[in-house]
């Protein structure tokens, strides 16, 4: 049976959604409903749905009377990305020193130890992937419907085109976060432990910090490097 045209619709933002995480297509590519409908060998309806439910998502831009094209980060969209992410993330944690389970912290520091033995930059995709569960495993501690669906859409996205956004974080980690992050880990998993509430709280808070600070200035060297060529 032939897919609706909700599903074909479907099935082209999952397949330019995974080209746009992945990089195949590039932060600033433009889009062009008749290439995308002619690769997926569909009409341009179905590519049309497509590409608005990736702009809903955040995923892609339209520009008004240019296109849509794939999202690129500013230094001043960082900003405010790392400012909400202190902001809600700080909040979850918080709720989440009330409501974690013994077995939930057991969790976060089998994640913890297993990014301690990642080797950079090999494994730097692994390491970003249990960071992202780890995170989602804090969060959804909170039992906090809202704040979970919220961190969860962001979540689902936004590292991986963040990153590639800027090549050097796409391909390496920020070398002085290595050790830094470990450590900040540990603190957020004994406050969470201890059910310190203002301790979780200030724990995340301080870690994204510290960690969008770094990505910051990664972002601001590459700029400053392209802009002296």
């Amino acid at each position: 049976m032939k897919p609706s045209f909700k599903q074909r619709a479907q099935l082209i933002a999952d397949a330019v959604r995974a080209d746009v995480l992945e990089g195949r297509i590039q932060p600033g590519e433009w889009l062009r409903q008749e290439r995308i409908a002619r690769e997926q060998g569909t009409s341009q309806m179905p590519v049309r749905e497509a590409l608005k439910r990736l702009v809903a998502e955040g995923i892609l831009e339209h520009v008004p009377y240019c296109g849509v094209r794939a999202l690129q980060f500013t230094v001043e969209d960082v900003e405010d990305l790392y400012a909400c992410r202190v902001f809600v993330e700080g909040m979850s944690a918080r709720y989440a020193a009330a409501a974690i389970t013994d077995e939930e912290v057991r969790e976060l520091e089998k994640l913890h130890q297993r990014m301690i033995v990642c080797a950079m930059p090999g494994e730097l995709p692994a390491y970003r992937e249990l960071n992202r569960q780890f995170h989602s495993l804090i969060f959804t501690a909170s039992r906090r419907s809202y704040l979970i669906r919220t961190l969860g859409q962001l979540w689902s996205a936004f590292p991986t085109m963040l990153w590639s956004n800027i090549p050097r974080a796409a391909t390496d980690s920020a070398r002085e976060r290595d050790d830094a992050d470990s450590i900040e880990h540990e603190a957020i998993i004994r406050a969470l432990a201890a059910h310190d509430a203002d301790g979780a709280e200030e724990a995340v808070r301080h870690h994204i910090e510290a960690a969008g600070s770094a990505l910051l200035a990664v972002m601001r060297n590459d700029l400053a490097t392209k802009g002296s060529q």
